[in-house]
């Protein structure tokens, strides 16, 4: 499944170009803070394939209001480079 192309942002890591997103409000077990956030991430020009990435932290639209980090571009290309390094 492809990702929506609203709300999502470009980001060109290696010299291949992404797109990526995160949910502007957090799923029921992430705004209770029982899972931890997401966020996809595809090819800009062949989408199809969709690594999702869980950050192991809360999602920043909490809804107990848990501190997060929010989630940067900086962020998600080392979360892409991991993902190619690990294979």
């Amino acid at each position: 499944m492809a990702l929506v192309r609203e709300g999502s942002r470009g980001i060109i890591v290696d010299g291949t170009a992404y797109r990526w997103r995160l949910r502007g409000r957090p799923t029921y077990f992430q705004g209770l803070v029982w899972s931890p956030c997401t966020f996809a991430v595809e090819y800009a020009d062949t989408p199809g394939t969709t690594l999702v990435v869980t950050t192991g932290q809360p999602h920043p639209s909490n809804w107990i209001g848990r501190e997060a980090t929010p989630v940067l571009p900086f962020g998600v290309a080392k979360a892409i480079e991991l993902a190619f390094r690990e294979g």
